[in-house]
């Protein structure tokens, strides 16, 4: 059980990063954004079984991951179940549609970049918890330590009004290139975690 959880979890992030690349590219927002809440499902079992075998000497790194994993799961379920309900059902004033609808940038888009930017440094901190024992492990456990660099951007980007041009609810092909490339950055985590709790140990 203590693999075969985190095994699930890991093919869920990845037919969610998968899915939503897919919604991303065919322009459906709904679903992109439906997948999005599965995502960190998949993610917090798949770090839970990280943290599991982590080694004693690694244990503080593995426990700071999962905080920063539940502080993502949490921003992004406020982020997303909003979009697929009180947005998507409409009857909000303007003001409140400018500050909750994901599309117009604003508030609710801080939150999403601020969410992002907790994962990338859990998956930092997870990355370091990891006892890489063959190449396949240290590519996982070196592209989620990298992966911790999305943090700089996701937390300084939303003070600049980098995004201000989104308030008229443009779409921005910037931001769809850039997350299509992180979706493709992503996939090979979800992949390689996939076979590492598939192995047998």
């Amino acid at each position: 059980m203590n693999r075969i959880i985190p095994r699930i979890g890991s093919a869920i992030v990845t037919a969610a990063v998968f899915l939503f690349a897919a919604c991303l590219l065919t322009d459906f927002p709904f679903g992109s954004y439906l997948v999005c809440m599965f995502l960190p499902i998949g993610y917090i079992m798949m770090a839970a079984g990280l943290h599991y075998e982590s080694h004693e000497s690694r244990r503080v790194a593995a426990n700071t991951g999962m905080a920063f994993a539940v502080v993502y799961a949490v921003l992004i379920f406020v982020v997303y179940f909003a979009q697929t309900t009180s947005v998507r059902f409409g009857g909000l004033s303007e003001q409140a549609q400018r500050i909750l609808d994901f599309q117009r940038g604003g508030l609710i888009f801080n939150y999403d970049l601020l969410g992002y930017g907790m994962m990338a440094l859990s998956t930092f901190f997870m990355g370091l918890s990891v006892q890489a024992d063959s190449t396949a492990d240290k590519w996982m456990k070196a592209l989620m330590v990298i992966h911790g660099i999305f943090f700089f951007g996701c937390f300084i980007m939303p003070m600049t009004g980098a995004f201000a041009s989104m308030s008229d609810g443009r779409t921005n092909a910037g931001g769809t290139a850039a997350l299509a490339a992180w979706c493709a950055y992503f996939l090979p985590i979800g992949i390689l975690a996939y076979r590492h709790f598939g192995k047998d140990r």
